[in-house]
């Protein structure tokens, strides 16, 4: 734990710690759920399995590539190349515009899996398996322990109760499963087992991922010894190892053609226990059910009460508290499930599937950056790591393949080998590149030692010296300039004209001004073309009193649709960011306010809101940011999943990370607010009190 967490909340605990427990345990869901670890996931049926519905098991490590287009090799893949495009004099080839069947299976290849299935089984006393629907079960209800991450579903089938307990280890991916019913006696409740096919051909496999009647195209094969089973599912070149371990059971094959098992206890107990394994390689001797539930218990309760906590509730006299509250528990457990694993999480999650299951670099911060406001260290340093593991292919992709003369080009849409998908917008937006400098600071800030700097130097420095590379000495205006080509943040923009952008100007300075600090804290020599660069950077375009989207935009593009109709990222110049050199704090003020006036708010994606708040509250207007986090265009289901809107499939986590980064930085303040408690909060109506929070910078 950081020191200065702990002397936070040692203090806080004298002045009368917040009751967490309490404040959790009032929004435990009633309605299905998740259980996972971070980097694991299981999604729960009102059965607490997947008996009628098949929600996703998914993980961070679980990937396939499909077979090749017919005529291709693999060669044809190594050999790849995209189209060349004209920067300043001189052609720089990207991923995009090459092969269009390679280019394609590039975009799709690898895709997530999900990976597999697990449901409860009926038979009828004479042994006849029962084709029974949820509505066939009468006093059916669920819990789900917040506190614990532990779901409890009782129902009645034909009379009979069943409770079902369902919960995930922390250590590793395995679900524990706790059956008590008399029908287990009777010989009535069993389990089945099923596998789906997995591909690439879809770009959103939601709700639900993996096709259940493509048999034909994926094998399984049962292993069983020491009352232990094994199955091997083996798709394309991928394989895949489910284990079955616990209470003494029968398992057999459905059918030679299909992928479905079925389970039976052997024993006339009235009670049965199961752990089930995921992983890449045999999980023979999983843990025991007892020990998962222990795992469970202990990893959660630590999770809440060890780290950042925000009450808004408790002496809070507006009606929206509650909402806002259950908004932030909600998220708090989703995050942890879904976006805390060992690479950056895709934008669903491990729900199901957007941009074939792989993550977006530039979204890294919407989705990871709260857990540094709430000091969830052991969680943030599980994916940070990403950055050192893809730095030698983001060197060749900036100097072999592109021809910069020194750095590192982070990619934009990738997956664990950090290989960059193709396309205009993945290889030519910029913004994704200053983000290690934030992450690297908010690390240096609560851990200030010689190893944080260490660990942080070479990406820093060949993050910076892309920076340095990439901005263009424009000998007619005396400044470096941004672009072209690229893509600003909204991605709306015409890539071949677009030339400064606000946004990007301004974290091009806030990323080579932390570069410097870092090299300085080192006592290693800052490179002069860093400085040059950042000094000389062109000045964020300015008409009328107002930031433009980009130098030489028309005038009036305030009224243009065409780009007021996304990301409103003139609003982040000041609120996503702190105070950066150049920036005029009154037009920044003036122009939030013309977003206000002129956005298309209703094709707003999840975290524009959050980006929204956090404008608001750094430019004085508190009770504004509360407006904007709980804008009823930015949604949260009955189980707290971000709703995905108009753009894309729900859920869209960068909603729910936005969320907490926001109040995170508006309950424990940022750098210049001062010494007021929760600045971002407006005092009529709201108690807020918070732990174990890090100010924003």
């Amino acid at each position: 734990m950081p020191p200065l967490l702990l002397i936070a909340l040692l203090a806080q605990h004298a002045l009368g710690a917040i009751d967490r427990h309490a404040i959790v345990s009032q929004y435990n869901p009633t309605t299905p759920m998740q259980v996972g670890n971070g980097n694991f996931a299981f999604g729960a049926d009102i059965t607490g399995l997947q008996t009628f519905y098949p929600f996703a098991i998914m993980s961070s490590w679980g990937w396939k590539n499909d077979s090749l287009p017919p005529g291709k090799t693999l060669a044809d893949v190594e050999n790849y190349k995209g189209a060349s495009w004209d920067n300043h004099g001189r052609p720089v080839q990207y991923d995009f515009g090459g092969d269009p069947l390679i280019e394609q299976w590039l975009i799709s290849n690898p895709n997530r899996v999900n990976l597999g299935r697990v449901g409860l089984l009926f038979s009828s006393a004479e042994g006849l398996t029962l084709n029974v629907t949820e509505s066939d079960l009468t006093g059916a209800g669920q819990d789900l322990d917040l506190w614990t991450g532990t779901i409890t579903s009782r129902f009645s089938f034909d009379g009979t109760p069943v409770t079902v307990k369902t919960m995930c280890d922390q250590e590793r991916d395995v679900i524990g499963i706790s059956i008590e019913s008399d029908l287990l006696a009777a010989q009535q409740l069993g389990l089945f087992i099923d596998f789906p096919w997995n591909d690439g051909s879809s770009k959103f496999s939601a709700p639900t991922v993996g096709k259940w009647n493509m048999t034909a195209n994926h094998t399984t094969t049962l292993q069983t010894t020491g009352g232990q089973a094994e199955i091997t599912h083996v798709l394309d070149n991928a394989t895949f190892y489910f284990s079955l371990d616990g209470s003494s059971f029968t398992i057999d094959r459905d059918s030679p053609d299909a992928h479905r098992y079925t389970v039976w206890p052997n024993s006339t107990d009235t009670t049965f226990s199961l752990s089930t394994a995921f992983g890449l390689t045999s999980q023979i001797d999983a843990p025991s059910f007892g020990k998962i539930s222990a795992s469970s218990r202990q990893a959660w309760e630590n999770y809440w009460s060890n780290s950042g906590f925000v009450d808004v509730v408790t002496g809070s006299t507006d009606t929206r508290a509650n909402e806002l509250q259950r908004r932030i528990i909600l998220s708090r457990y989703l995050m942890r499930v879904n976006e805390a694993g060992d690479t950056p999480p895709q934008e669903s999650g491990l729900v199901n599937n957007g941009w074939y299951g792989k993550f977006h670099m530039e979204m890294y911060f919407w989705h990871a950056a709260h857990w540094a406001l709430w000091n969830n260290w052991d969680l943030l340093d599980r994916s940070t790591g990403v950055y050192n593991s893809f730095l030698s292919s983001s060197i060749a992709r900036a100097q072999i393949q592109q021809g910069w003369a020194a750095g590192a080009r982070w990619s934009k849409m990738t997956d664990p080998s950090g290989r960059s998908s193709p396309g205009q917008i993945n290889n030519l937006l910029i913004w994704q590149q200053p983000h290690p400098f934030v992450f690297a600071q908010y690390e240096y800030r609560a851990h200030p030692t010689e190893e944080t700097l260490t660990k942080w130097q070479e990406v820093l420095k060949e993050t910076a010296d892309w920076m340095a590379s990439f901005a263009w000495w424009n000998e007619t205006t005396n400044v470096f300039d941004l672009g072209p080509p690229m893509y600003v943040v909204s991605e709306d923009t015409h890539p071949n004209v677009t030339i400064n952008p606000a946004f990007e100007l301004a974290y091009w300075r806030l990323g080579l001004e932390y570069a410097e600090q870092w090299m300085t804290k080192l006592g290693a020599n800052v490179p002069a073309n860093w400085t040059l660069v950042k000094e000389n950077l062109a000045p964020l375009p300015v008409q009328n009193g107002t930031y433009k989207v980009y130098e030489g935009l028309e005038d009036d593009f305030w009224t243009d649709p065409e780009y007021t109709n996304d990301h409103p990222a003139l609003v982040g110049l000041y609120g996503w960011l702190p105070e950066t050199p150049g920036l005029d704090l009154d037009i920044a003020k003036a122009t939030a306010d013309k977003v206000v006036e002129h956005w298309n708010l209703t094709n707003c994606w999840g975290w524009d809101f959050p980006m929204l708040a956090m404008s608001s509250a750094r430019n004085g207007d508190p009770e504004q940011a509360v407006d904007w986090l709980l804008d009823p265009l930015f949604q949260f289901d009955d189980v707290g999943m971000p709703v995905g809107g108009v753009r894309v499939p729900t859920p869209y986590f960068p909603g729910s990370g936005g969320l907490l980064y926001a109040i995170g930085m508006m309950a424990g303040g940022w750098d210049g607010s001062g010494g007021e408690e929760s600045p971002g909060f407006p005092s009529d109506g709201w108690n807020v009190r918070s732990e174990g929070l890090s100010r924003a910078l």
